[in-house]
């Protein structure tokens, strides 16, 4: 048995008696690495990745051609690493089985906030809804950077319209960490507004998301009582 192998032996029964809370940052990701880089000391990697990426979060969020450019990551090990967030976001956001209702401004939020977990762009997504509030779907209609996002408001009244939707929920995030609406989420959500009423499709709420937080346009006053 090479010495990294029983290094490896080591920390993966580590984790499976104690758990990651036993782990410092630098080993998770160490353990992590273990199952895409062999025969390595992922460790010396993993303080690579933290001194490059400031954080464990930083490391997660990073694009993989980032991840690429540290010495030591190939194409497997930053596929792994960036696989992880869009995960736990996908786990979070289907963990029941039962209809999701968005049948109020809280309940908008807390699906939205969830749905953003870990995410650094600025992305768009539209909930589409039934009449009794049921989710129909949820389709993200535009990508953004880190502080913007570009909205094609034909997407949104075709997506709502394939759907059957009676109602429409916007959000979108702000990786700035502030969840306050800009002037421009302002005219966007009128615009969005006046677009679906055309077709006869109630926009319920524009909910901006950031840091675990979420802020709603309609309790903003922007949009008139429904």
């Amino acid at each position: 048995m090479a010495i990294h192998d029983g290094h490896r032996a080591r920390k993966k029964e580590q984790f499976r008696v104690h758990g990651l809370d036993a782990f410092a940052d630098h080993e998770v990701l160490e353990l992590l690495l273990f199952y895409a880089i062999p025969r390595v000391d992922t460790n010396r990697i993993a303080h690579l990745l933290l001194d490059r990426f400031g954080s464990l979060d930083g490391v997660l969020s990073a694009p993989p051609e980032d991840l690429e450019t540290v010495e030591g990551v190939g194409e497997n090990a930053a596929t792994l690493l960036s696989l992880i967030l869009p995960l736990v976001r996908r786990s979070r956001t289907t963990a029941s089985k039962t209809p999701v209702i968005i049948g109020t401004t809280r309940a908008a939020g807390e699906y939205f906030v969830d749905f953003f977990f870990g995410m650094r762009e600025e992305r768009l997504y539209e909930a589409c809804l039934d009449a009794k509030g049921k989710l129909l779907r949820c389709a993200k209609v535009a990508d953004g950077s880190v502080d913007a996002v570009s909205v094609n408001i034909r997407v949104i009244v075709e997506n709502a319209l394939k759907c059957g939707a009676s109602a429409v929920v916007l959000s979108h995030n702000h990786p700035s960490g502030v969840a306050l609406p800009s002037p421009d989420d302002n005219a966007t959500t009128l615009a969005v507004y006046d677009a679906l009423r055309t077709v006869d499709i109630k926009l319920l709420d524009h909910i901006i998301v950031a840091d675990g937080d979420f802020v709603s346009i309609r309790e903003n006053g922007l949009l008139p009582p429904i």
